[in-house]
């Protein structure tokens, strides 16, 4: 059984599976899926779009050049039928994948190599350009973290960003008008009002329907 690539993005076409299509001239193309077909119609440049081996192996995020890969060719030599080249074939088919798979993880770690400390540079230079826009602090406020670093011996910029870090959360929990009220549904069909303040405390306040019933409780006591 020979699997086919797809002639636009290079997935294996799968016996029975996908479209192909055959020109005036007798050649043949082998497509995976109806999206591949289409683009071949619209007469696209599959080294233009991201999601296609050719374009992948133009920007070097694929290996191109491997002994591997000299296996893949396609052979139109008809062979005699060998029960042990069969199996020495099989055997190799295997060993061959093994090698390809770790050389493509060999090649993913070096071409991902530094890609965490480019991030981070560039999201200092971005800091950086935009720096008039982050919070700061007053110049008493950064005295009086310098004196209590002296104190306790620790960096300045340690209670700086432990300081930025507790205004923006202060900022984040602050409501308008200092309390949020919202009402909550309880188990026996009572109706009760949550009060919650900026702070985080909670106060409760029940119905009149309860009241009422508390009022007619008591009077069937009496």
């Amino acid at each position: 059984m020979r699997v086919e690539n797809c002639f636009f993005c290079g997935r294996p076409a799968w016996p029975s599976k996908g479209i192909t299509f055959m020109r005036n001239d007798g050649k043949s193309f082998r497509f995976c899926r109806s999206k591949c077909h289409k683009n071949f119609k619209m007469k696209r440049n599959p080294r233009k779009l991201k999601w296609t081996k050719a374009y992948r192996k133009n920007a070097g995020k694929e290996m191109v050049v491997d002994s591997t890969l000299q296996f893949a060719a396609r052979r139109n030599v008809p062979v005699r039928y060998d029960r042990e080249l069969f199996a020495k074939t099989l055997k190799a088919m295997e060993r061959i994948s093994e090698i390809r798979s770790r050389r493509e993880r060999i090649f993913y770690k070096k071409r991902m190599a530094g890609k965490r400390a480019r991030e981070v540079a560039a999201a200092r230079k971005l800091v950086a350009e935009n720096e008039h826009l982050l919070p700061r602090l007053r110049g008493s406020e950064k005295r009086r973290l310098a004196e209590l670093a002296a104190e306790r011996g620790v960096e300045v910029e340690e209670l700086e960003r432990e300081e930025l870090a507790t205004l923006r959360a202060s900022k984040k929990t602050k409501a308008f008008g200092g309390e949020v009220r919202r009402l909550r549904v309880r188990t026996d069909g009572g109706v009760e009002e949550i009060t919650e303040s900026a702070a985080g405390h909670m106060h409760e306040d029940v119905d009149d329907d309860d009241d009422d019933d508390d009022d007619d409780e008591e009077m069937d006591t009496d």
